[in-house]
């Protein structure tokens, strides 16, 4: 991609011309003397990251939304097994992720606090920084707050390019940056592309969900010469992958940036946890991979795994990053030791896949993730779905807009390594009055796309 190294290296050219180039200066703290304790199957704390309670006003106050308030709350437990989280490999509650994150604080309380570019950014975050970079096959690292502020910086910081190359006045149109965005990205990128196509530095396209011919098309249509693709990996409504191989044969195509958001595939894919692109095989394709320390890694926080030159760039110009405090110590502390847990404790992976495996034989239905969309139409049919599973003892949210389009509202489950094969029976045997007609609502999801491909193209 010399086309774009030539861009991103002439845009930090000119950002030290102007004395704006910033870099971290990490505040030195010792970090843990040796690696946490790790084990070969679940213990009792996995439980922990499932089982959950609600308080009774709480069970009241969701099971009267939508108008159905009965006394029937009155019978329930407050015990409930969680299917809506996203703690895929149960660990937010293991032993090292704890004691990590208590040792830490012991040590330093919350650490420096300040954004990372001030005082904020240590020796821990640098450790975590490089891991990251490893796990992802990638030069560099930027930590961020959350996944959120990480798209938002990514974003920012590509449409910066086309204004410092344009020297003291807006970019004309065919200096643009042009983004082509899947219709059913995460709302961080939607927002991070609507910011910037505002500012005058970016032009947008998108292309239906998942379509290459449609994506294909119109980057051929596309006189501009700074192309960007972005695009999530593992999507997070219907559970579905990007083709990422496709899009890297169009990478080769058409020299555009390829840009991947990990965050449901970090941890969850791929031998070593690298993600979708490794389970796929296409890591080297990928020029930037964002993802998140929330999900996968049951902790909190963003990253940007990316060549150094784009690391300098987001962190020059990414004002989400810029202007954000860093995260805590003992938050990242614990970032570690859960990804050292990761690549110790692999039978976590492959428990989640034999959960997808289990659950799509009781159910047989089409499920490649560990994300399960059971459509049920209006909204009122997801509330009366979700007080359902309530009463059956599931904590399964419903999903309505604007998450989703309307008259696409959802039972969005989740799989996690913590859970049972008999919490995925006893969920299946509750689903089952939305089951009976899966072959209707597989067709359902499928127009669903081409309804979200109508309304995001509007934005």
């Amino acid at each position: 991609m010399a086309q774009w190294d030539a861009l991103v290296d002439a845009a930090l050219g000119e950002l030290a011309s102007r004395s704006l180039l910033r870099a971290t200066r990490p505040i030195s703290l010792a970090l843990p003397p040796a690696p946490p304790e790790t084990f070969p199957g679940p213990g009792p704390w996995d439980r922990a990251a499932v089982e959950i309670r609600l308080d009774r006003a709480t069970l009241h106050q969701w099971l009267a939304e939508g108008g159905e308030a009965s006394g029937q709350e009155e019978e329930l437990g407050e015990k409930l097994i969680l299917f809506s989280g996203n703690d895929y490999m149960g660990l937010s509650s293991h032993p090292a992720v704890r004691e990590a994150a208590a040792k830490a604080a012991q040590e330093y309380g919350m650490g420096p606090r300040g954004s990372a570019l001030i005082c904020g950014y240590t020796t821990y975050h640098k450790l975590v920084e490089e891991s990251l970079a490893e796990l992802k096959k990638k030069e560099d690292c930027l930590l961020c707050p959350t996944g959120f502020s990480a798209n938002m910086a990514v974003m920012t910081a590509l449409g910066s390019i086309s204004s410092l190359l344009a020297v003291g006045r807006k970019p004309a149109k065919d200096e643009r940056i042009a983004i082509f965005s899947d219709a059913l990205n995460h709302a961080s990128i939607i927002d991070g592309i609507r910011l910037i196509e505002r500012q005058q530095e970016a032009v947008v396209f998108v292309y239906k969900h998942c379509d290459m011919s449609h994506l294909d098309f119109l980057l051929s249509s596309c006189s501009i010469e700074k192309k960007v693709v972005v695009t999530d990996s593992l999507f997070s409504m219907d559970g579905d992958f990007a083709p990422l191989p496709e899009l890297v044969e169009l990478r080769r195509k058409y020299g555009f940036l390829l840009v991947i958001d990990d965050a449901h595939g970090t941890l969850v894919c791929g031998d070593n946890g690298g993600g979708v692109p490794e389970l796929l095989e296409c890591e080297s394709g990928i020029d930037i991979s964002v993802g998140t320390l929330s999900k996968a890694a049951g902790c909190q926080g963003g990253f940007v795994a990316c060549s150094t030159r784009w690391k300098s760039l987001i962190q020059s110009r990414g004002r989400s990053f810029i202007f954000s405090t860093a995260l805590p110590v003992p938050v990242v502390a614990s970032v570690q030791a859960a990804l050292h847990v990761s690549r110790k404790e692999r039978w976590r992976r492959s428990l989640v896949w034999r959960h997808v495996q289990y659950f799509a034989s009781l159910t047989k239905l089409n499920i490649t993730s560990p994300i399960i969309s059971i459509v049920v139409g209006s909204e009122e049919a997801a509330l009366r779905a979700g007080r359902h599973m309530l009463r059956s003892g599931f904590h399964v949210t419903p999903i309505r807009p604007p998450t989703v389009p309307p008259n696409s509202c959802r039972l969005r489950i989740t799989l996690s390594a913590s859970h049972s094969p008999d919490d995925i029976k006893r969920l299946v045997d509750a689903l089952n009055p939305w089951l009976s007609d899966k072959h209707a609502k597989q067709s359902f999801v499928e127009g669903h796309a081409e309804q979200s491909y109508v309304v995001a193209s509007k934005l």
